[in-house]
C-alpha cells in the first residue's frame, strides 16, 4: 500500500465512523467497534487519523457489519417478494459508504471499467467507479440513438420474455478488467447478460457484486460463469 492508497484508506474509515456517530454516543460506538471512545473521538473530530491497520478493521469489518444492518432497515420486501430499495439507491452518500467497504470486503481486482444494468444500478455502480478511478458503464434495453456499433446479450427467460441489453462497444476495450455491479441480484439473468457482454468484449472479469442479494440463485449462477470474486452486501430471505 503505498501513501496515497494509505491516506485515502484512513479518510475512509474516518467517513464510516462518522456516519456511525451520528446516531450514537462514543460510548455505544467504543462498545460496537471495540475501540476506545477517546481515540473515536479524535477520529471523528478530525484531531488524528487511524492507523492503516485500524482503518482496515473500521472499513472492512466493522464498516461491512454496520452497513448490511442499515440496509436490512432500509430495504422493504412486500408480500408477494417484490423488493422496494429507493431508500438505498437514492441516497448517493451512503453508496459512497459502500463502495470502500465493499472494496476492502471482497478484495476485488482493481477495474478499468464497472458495469451494471440500466436503471437502478447507475448509482452504485458511479460509487464503485468513483472509489476505483474506473470508467463507468451501463448496458440499455434500448439502442443509443446516434451510436453505430454495439456489444449485445440477448436471453430468452423462463417467462418466454427475450431480454437483450445494448452497450455501446466503445466502452469497453479487449482486454481491460471490468466490475459486474448491481443493486439487487435475484434468478442471476441480468448478471449473466452482463458477463456475456464482458466475455463478447474480450475483457476480464474483476468481479461481480451485488448490493443486495435476493436468495442464493443469483450469487450462485454468477459464480458458475466466473472464477472472479463474486458475493453481495447483504442477503434476503
Amino acid at each position: 500500500m503505498n501513501r496515497a492508497e494509505k491516506a485515502a484508506l484512513q479518510l475512509q474509515a474516518v467517513s464510516v465512523l462518522r456516519t456511525l456517530k451520528e446516531t450514537r454516543t462514543y460510548d455505544e460506538l467504543a462498545e460496537e467497534t471495540d475501540l476506545p471512545a477517546g481515540d473515536l473521538n479524535r477520529y471523528v473530530n478530525g484531531h488524528v487519523l487511524p492507523s492503516a491497520d485500524r482503518a482496515h478493521a473500521v472499513v472492512s469489518e466493522i464498516g461491512e457489519r454496520v452497513l448490511r444492518d442499515e440496509l436490512a432497515e432500509r430495504v422493504r420486501l412486500d408480500d408477494e417478494g417484490y423488493v422496494d430499495n429507493s431508500g438505498v439507491v437514492f441516497d448517493q452518500a451512503f453508496l459512497d459508504l459502500v463502495a470502500p467497504v465493499a472494496a476492502e470486503s471482497f478484495d476485488f481486482e482493481r477495474p478499468d471499467v464497472v458495469l451494471t444494468a440500466a436503471t437502478d444500478g447507475i448509482t452504485l455502480a458511479a460509487a464503485l467507479a468513483s472509489y476505483y478511478d474506473a470508467r463507468c458503464a451501463y448496458a440499455k434495453k434500448s439502442k443509443e440513438t446516434a451510436v453505430n456499433e454495439f456489444i449485445e446479450a440477448r436471453k430468452r427467460l423462463q417467462s418466454g420474455i427475450e431480454l437483450t441489453y445494448y452497450l455501446p462497444a466503445a466502452a469497453i476495450d479487449a482486454g481491460e478488467t471490468v466490475l459486474v455491479v448491481d443493486d439487487l441480484i435475484r434468478s442471476g439473468e441480468t448478471q449473466e447478460l452482463l458477463l456475456d457482454i464482458v466475455a463478447t468484449a474480450e475483457a476480464d472479469v474483476a468481479g461481480v457484486f451485488a448490493l443486495i442479494a435476493a436468495g442464493d440463485e443469483g450469487i450462485e449462477r454468477a459464480r458458475a460463469r466466473t472464477d472472479a470474486t463474486t458475493g453481495a452486501l447483504a442477503e434476503l430471505d
